[in-house]
């Protein structure tokens, strides 16, 4: 049976069920938080950021959620250091150029600070002179750690990062830590056969007709030449004496 869950992930944990780089290592991962054998994650989330996961059991669905041709779309809510203005925001919504390539365009506006926020362990470091801010970011693309690149690179560094949706999915009502069983969706599937086009029946078709074609040329030419094989020879008198009567 398909199986499609949502977990809100707390900072400082692997995106993975085993912590495979560091025999005996202490980090947390997923096993320490969701019991449900033979789910793998459809897309990751940084160790260092928090919020919305979707795991499933099916290799089809988890490649229809994580597939970039789809451009799913997914809003982060980003606590920034400094006051964005306008100028930030329309150059976040417009495409930043980071190393890698510009990004596409995005939604990008200030927000309130999350009502009910959970407390993050451990606490964003803050500086007394330097105020912080909310920034609701959708994106169509996931490029590695693209929104802490974006947020640098218009001058107001993330502090707190925390993945609200996915698509239609979202952390409403769902606790830090506390995972649920969502909904199948229906996944449209691949056209019929009968409405591909047949690429080797198409190919073998083309070449019929252009052999077609030169046959037909061929027979056309040695048609004329039979023709010009039965047509009479003319006959001269030209250098012959008069025949006598």
């Amino acid at each position: 049976m398909t199986r499609l869950i949502r977990f809100n992930k707390p900072f400082d944990v692997l995106p993975q069920f085993t912590d495979s780089g560091s025999e005996g290592s202490t980090r947390k991962t997923l096993s320490a938080f969701i019991d449900c054998p033979g789910v793998y994650a459809a897309g990751r989330l940084d160790r260092d950021s928090e919020g919305l996961m979707l795991l499933t059991d099916t290799g089809r669905l988890q490649a229809w959620i994580s597939d970039p041709q789809r451009k799913m779309a997914k809003t982060y809510w980003v606590q920034v250091e400094g006051e964005p203005d306008a100028a930030a925001l329309a150059a976040l919504a417009q495409g930043v150029a980071l190393k890698d390539g510009m990004t596409r365009p995005a939604k990008a506006h200030l927000m309130e600070e999350p009502a009910q926020l959970w407390a993050r362990t451990p606490p964003i470091r803050e500086r007394k002179s330097i105020p912080t801010s909310w920034i609701s970011l959708t994106l169509q693309e996931g490029k590695n750690r693209q929104v802490r690149r974006m947020t640098a690179a218009v001058g107001f560094p993330t502090l707190r990062l925390i993945r609200y949706s996915i698509g239609a999915w979202s952390l409403a009502g769902l606790s830090q830590g506390t995972w649920e069983d969502l909904e199948i969706p229906t996944i449209p599937g691949p056209a019929k056969p009968s409405n591909l086009p047949n690429r080797r029946a198409q190919k073998s078709r083309a070449q019929k007709q252009k052999a077609q074609t030169k046959q037909n040329q061929a027979n056309q030419k040695l048609d004329g030449q039979k023709q010009e094989r039965k047509a009479p020879a003319g006959r001269s008198n030209k250098g012959r004496s008069p025949r006598r009567s």
